[in-house]
């Protein structure tokens, strides 16, 4: 026996859950040097960059552009796609090499902290929260990497300290 409907068949697309770890300032909020932070979980732009794309093109407009600093990574493939449609991707040496820039002609500028794949969880924490939050108006990448580097440091030290007998 069969069934017959008054719908169309629906159209389905498999579910994607979100590959990017992002922190974003919230909407409508004052311009600042940074928009958030993004942790890449490779340093293979050519499988982060589509994820991290496809999740802020319906947010920010379609996204055309992304610059990098190609210090940190391997490679910096020239295009990669994004939702439909292909986004070119250019290396600046003069960009800060902790930050990520994404274009649009729709919408804007978005500029994201980039914190190392290898960044240990709770360090990584600190760094998304410290970049998405309001109050940081003029905080850069490079000193809020920095920062993070003394803090690493300084608790290293006092940890050496505290178990020498």
């Amino acid at each position: 026996m069969s069934a017959i409907t008054d719908h169309a068949p629906l159209n389905t697309a498999p579910f994607r859950a979100p590959t990017a770890r992002l922190a974003l300032k919230p909407a409508g909020g004052p311009r600042a040097l940074l928009d958030g932070a993004w942790w890449p979980s490779s340093r293979d732009l050519t499988q982060e960059l589509p994820a991290l794309a496809d999740m802020l093109d319906p947010l920010w407009g379609r996204i055309t552009r992304i610059a990098v600093n190609p210090r940190h990574w391997p490679t910096v493939p020239r295009r990669v796609p994004v939702n439909g449609h292909v986004v070119r991707v250019g290396w600046f040496s003069e960009l800060d090499p902790h930050k990520i820039v994404l274009l649009s002609y729709t919408t804007g500028r978005w500029d994201l902290l980039v914190i190392p794949p290898q960044t240990s969880a709770p360090a990584g924490a600190r760094l998304m929260v410290a970049a998405s939050e309001v109050a940081a108006l003029t905080v850069t990448a490079d000193s809020l990497m920095a920062a993070e580097q003394t803090s690493l440091s300084a608790s290293d030290s006092s940890w050496r300290r505290t178990t020498t007998p």
